[in-house]
């Protein structure tokens, strides 16, 4: 899929959770190209256009350039019981806990709390010591959510 993403982003393997239209977008003559992707969706770059010239545009100062993006697989911390690889699985549920070294996985971006994600596989143990919330969490990579 093709889009246009700021030249900050535009590298391959960086990730984004696209957010959608901003109200800076109106009136952009490269709207079409730009607003392709699926709100609240991970996407990865896989490939970043060459020869192609960087647009000006009013949401990203240094302008956007034309990628190839494809939605990306997410990590996560799901409750151990019954996450295998080929399972469904969703989040524990929200955490308060913001400094703790899995907090990331246990509000991952572009992730959903109230929905289930193919299980792709088993990752392992999540970087903390112990759950504040005294989870027992497993670290999984959830498959690319399908597109519409």
């Amino acid at each position: 899929m093709i889009t246009l993403l700021g030249t900050a982003l535009a590298e391959v393997g960086a990730e984004f959770v696209y957010r959608g239209e901003s109200d800076a977008c109106e009136g952009c003559p490269y709207r079409k190209q730009c607003l392709t992707l699926d709100e609240g969706v991970r996407y990865e770059v896989t490939d970043v256009r060459e020869g192609g010239q960087t647009l000006d545009c009013a949401v990203h100062d240094d302008g956007v350039r034309a990628v190839e993006v494809e939605r990306a697989s997410i990590t996560a911390a799901v409750p151990s019981k019954g996450a295998y690889a080929g399972s469904k699985g969703k989040l524990a549920g929200p955490c308060p806990h913001v400094d703790c070294p899995g907090h990331e996985y246990c509000v991952p971006k572009g992730a959903s709390q109230d929905e289930e994600y193919q299980i792709r596989e088993i990752v392992g143990d999540p970087p903390q010591d112990y759950c504040a919330l005294d989870r027992e969490l497993t670290l999984v990579e959830f498959a690319p959510s399908e597109g519409d």
